[in-house]
């Protein structure tokens, strides 16, 4: 059970979470549903979202679900309408594929984006959270990562956020939106993607490992990631909707545990976990790819009262029973 991330009852609130069928998403949706918000929406086209899901969220009374795009306005428009607080979590992300397809990830993540901006904008929405991404750090060599500090882009994917970055400052100040954005560090947790060209690592590691089909490392493994587990993502977005600090508006926030390990470590952890000796096969680096992640979290925790619940290896134990109990299941 995680713990509470609001003191605010939140029966009389009116929630919309964009991509709340997918990773991130379906697990704000899911916190505020357990705890009683009045009206909880979700608006997914079901590219990355997942029927599994909304088949946990249908479970509550307050559960309403749209299926529809973010790049179409009046889709935007209906899904805004009447709601209070706006968790903007729809997306494409994915590096390697921003690269093979950049046309596709401007139009869904900066066009969809300012669509649901200016949805909020027009329906007089109280507060909008957004997810942004630590690839926006781009080539700034610093560690710790600071929210002020950041370099030259990378691939089209960190373009996109730093772009809707851009918007989220000017449509704050021109059309007085409470905004703020959430700088993402490789959030992990159960219900992320284990499949597909693009799934995400710690899925893929214990999956290949439990069914001995090949685990790639990229580069020697000895690149490092602020790992957060996703409880740490849904608290920061609780806050953020909730907050009544002004103080916390129209800025961006790094959001992480403050602590990094490398993809070797983290490869090491899973053949632990499932006491496995199966051996990872390394290839190339992957083109896009930041060398070193580590997150300064002073100014979330300043502005927002975010403090990390659950740390690295606490939530992999966690991800990866998770995980045994899907493989096992299905072999």
């Amino acid at each position: 059970m995680s713990p509470d991330f609001h003191t605010k009852d939140l029966s009389s609130g009116s929630f919309l979470i964009t991509g709340g069928a997918g990773f991130i998403g379906g697990h704000i949706a899911e916190y505020l549903l357990k705890n009683n918000a009045g009206k909880v929406r979700v608006l997914d086209n079901m590219v990355n979202g997942f029927t599994k899901t909304l088949d946990v969220l249908k479970q509550y009374p307050a559960f309403e679900f749209i299926e529809g795009d973010i790049r179409n306005i009046d889709t935007c428009k209906a899904a805004c309408k009447d709601i209070q607080y706006v968790s903007h979590q729809a997306a494409l992300g994915s590096v390697p594929r921003s690269i093979k397809e950049p046309l596709y990830f401007n139009e869904v993540n900066i066009g969809g984006t300012v669509n649901m901006m200016m949805a909020a904008v027009e329906n007089k929405v109280s507060q909008f959270v957004y997810a942004s991404s630590s690839s926006v750090y781009g080539d700034e060599p610093t560690l710790p990562k600071q929210e002020d500090r950041v370099g030259k882009c990378l691939s089209p994917y960190a373009a996109t956020k730093k772009t809707d970055e851009l918007y989220a400052q000017v449509i704050a100040d021109v059309y007085g939106l409470k905004i703020m954005g959430f700088r993402y560090f490789n959030i992990f947790g159960p219900r992320q993607d284990p499949d597909g060209p693009y799934a995400a690592v710690i899925p893929l590691f214990v999956k290949g490992i439990m069914q001995k089909t090949p685990v790639y490392i990229n580069g020697d493994g000895e690149q490092t990631r602020d790992f957060t587990f996703v409880e740490n993502a849904v608290q920061v977005n609780v806050k953020g909707m909730l907050t009544q600090n002004e103080e916390a508006f129209n800025k961006v926030y790094n959001v992480a545990v403050g602590e990094n390990y490398s993809v070797n470590y983290l490869y090491l952890k899973c053949q632990q976990a499932l006491n496995s000796n199966f051996e990872a096969t390394y290839r190339e680096p992957r083109a896009g790819d930041i060398r070193n992640s580590l997150a300064d979290i002073s100014l979330v925790k300043n502005n927002l009262g975010y403090q990390p619940t659950k740390k690295f290896e606490d939530g992999l134990m966690e991800t990866i029973s998770y995980f045994k109990s899907i493989y096992s299941a299905t072999t």
